[in-house]
């Protein structure tokens, strides 16, 4: 069978072995790292039953890529970005062991956890740029578009156990745990770095050019490619109207479904589990959509089912509709940064990468700000509702724009 053979050649790319040991690590430290989001989330609902504060605290983890994230890109381009990377799991380490310590001495306050959280978010900024340009150091380019896949089922995995664990860790031994299991999971990721060996003429470039004109150069490059412009729209559209969801989770399993901790465990699990079923289907089907026409449709899909979750009164009902929203999200995702991966000057991946990046973590950021703020005053349910109708407006638009003649050489 066709898809059972495509399945089979996805995960021969396990057959390298830099990649092999940078999946088996960066698995268990996204395991944890899921843990300790679920853990910050239902911790800053309990100082403050806020869902602006939820929305602070989402804004302080993920807007940093914003300001952070073009520089991140352009060093990631100049330099090692397996040492980078190092460097920024050992930070990430620091600082859940530093929250592990302030919660079980009860000196963690709102506004250290909205700090440490800013802190967090800055170390990511630099972070992700050298994570995403380092994947294809790992693989041939014919397996690229297979290991974006691969890394995104990873990802959603995490999504799916990290809330699991974090709810059973919560419930029995308290949320001091849930940070302390993520220092560990950096611990494995470090050591698994470590293990890798690359060649050095690819992965450790110097650049002559000032980093000013390096940023400049990137963002033009970016918003001249009407490809990955488009693509990057739509990220933008998603991340505003319908990735915030995510982060207002906490109040929906409190407000509306009295679930508690256990309750927001299983939803953020739906979600994790829906996206790894989107992951592996698109890696194993055999549509000739292109990416830019896949993530169109599931932009669109998410907008719908993020308006039916808004609109649900059930917790289980909301479970099988944030299954869809995560399997949409995953599909439209694995999309865009494929297409980004495949489309990019190799000179230029770590800067474009950044402004992905940028885009991916700064947009759920101000759009989880603003449905957090308007939540305390208008609901949760308006905000979500309203967030869903921007992706429908982008995505007529950037459907119309596609329908150009000019257009045709990305489709």
């Amino acid at each position: 069978m066709p898809i059972i053979s495509n399945l089979t050649s996805l995960f021969r790319i396990f057959r390298h072995p830099n990649y092999r040991v940078y999946a088996i690590g960066n698995s268990i430290s996204l395991v944890g790292l899921w843990m300790q989001r679920i853990a910050t989330g239902w911790l800053a609902w309990e100082l403050t039953n806020s869902g602006g504060w939820l929305g602070v605290i989402v804004f302080a983890d993920l807007f940093p890529t914003v300001i952070f994230g073009p520089i991140g890109g352009a060093v990631a381009d100049r330099w090692n970005r397996l040492r980078l990377l190092t460097i920024g799991q050992y930070l990430a380490m620091g600082q859940a062991v530093v929250l592990f310590v302030l919660l079980i001495s009860g000196l963690l306050t709102i506004w250290i956890l909205f700090g440490m959280t800013i802190f967090l978010g800055i170390v990511s900024a630099f972070n992700q740029p050298a994570r995403t340009s380092l994947i294809p150091s790992l693989v041939p380019r014919d397996d690229l578009a297979n290991v974006v896949a691969i890394n995104s089922v990873i990802f959603n995995l995490a999504r799916f156990l990290g809330p699991a664990a974090a709810g059973v860790t919560i419930v029995s031994m308290g949320l001091a745990a849930a940070f302390a299991a993520n220092a560990l999971s950096y611990l494995v990721f470090i050591i698994a770095l470590s293990r890798i060996q690359l060649s050095p003429p690819s992965s450790h470039k110097r650049k002559t050019a000032r980093l000013m004109v390096e940023l400049r150069d990137g963002f033009h490059y970016t918003a001249s490619h009407t490809g990955i412009a488009t693509v990057l729209l739509l990220l933008i559209a998603t991340g505003v109207g319908g990735r915030p969801i995510v982060e207002l989770l906490p109040g929906f399993a409190d407000r509306h479904f009295n679930s508690g901790a256990e309750g927001l465990a299983i939803l953020t699990s739906s979600i994790g589990i829906g996206a790894v079923i989107g992951g592996i289907w698109l890696s194993a089907s055999t549509t000739s959509l292109s990416f830019v026409a896949i993530a169109l449709r599931s932009s669109m899909f998410l907008a719908v089912s993020t308006s039916l979750f808004a609109l649900s009164t059930s917790l289980w009902s909301a479970v099988v509709i944030l299954l869809v929203a995560g399997f949409t999200m995953a599909t439209s995702g694995i999309a865009t940064q494929t297409y980004i991966q495949l489309a990019v000057d190799g000179e230029k991946r770590g800067r474009v990468l950044s402004i992905y990046g940028l885009i991916f973590r700064g947009a759920p950021a101000v759009g989880a700000l603003a449905m957090g703020f308007a939540s305390d005053y208008v609901g949760l349910s308006a905000p979500v509702l309203f967030g869903a109708l921007l992706i429908i407006a982008v995505g007529l638009w950037v459907r119309n724009r596609l329908k150009d003649p000019l257009c045709e050489n990305i489709l």
